[in-house]
């Protein structure tokens, strides 16, 4: 379910829809777009998927290496743990530190919330929609 990104705008406070460059899929090395909103702006990101493994984890990098998403799988007595995951990589902070100057501590810090915020809101939504399939 999780590895189905066109699906992701169901449960993502932020992300409104996603769909798969040229027609690809769930496997390492497949690119996807999503866009994204909140209530200050739109815009879109270019994806890479870097994990793919049935049953343990799917993840994917923003902009293939800026900020790093994953979910993780793992068998509980009553179905599946879903852990999400979100970092920038060096190479995020290091494009927020030459696009916002001295602001991007700010920037960092204020994407960094939103992703903490985030993530329950998300797998909550994911909890509602696998519960009712």
């Amino acid at each position: 379910m999780v590895s189905d990104v066109t699906r992701m705008g169901e449960w993502s406070p932020v992300c409104r829809a996603c769909w798969w460059d040229g027609g690809d899929g769930p496997h390492v090395g497949a690119w996807f777009t999503g866009r994204n909103a909140t209530p200050e702006r739109t815009w879109e990101t270019r994806s890479q998927v870097v994990a793919a493994e049935r049953g343990r984890e799917f993840a994917f990098v923003v902009g293939g290496n800026r900020v790093r998403w994953s979910y993780t799988f793992a068998p509980v007595a009553k179905g599946t743990e879903v852990t999400e995951t979100w970092e920038f990589l060096p190479a995020g902070i290091a494009m927020f530190e030459e696009r916002f100057g001295d602001e991007a501590p700010t920037q960092v810090a204020s994407r960094t919330e939103a992703a903490r915020q985030g993530i329950p809101v998300t797998l909550e939504a994911i909890k509602r929609v696998a519960d009712a399939e």
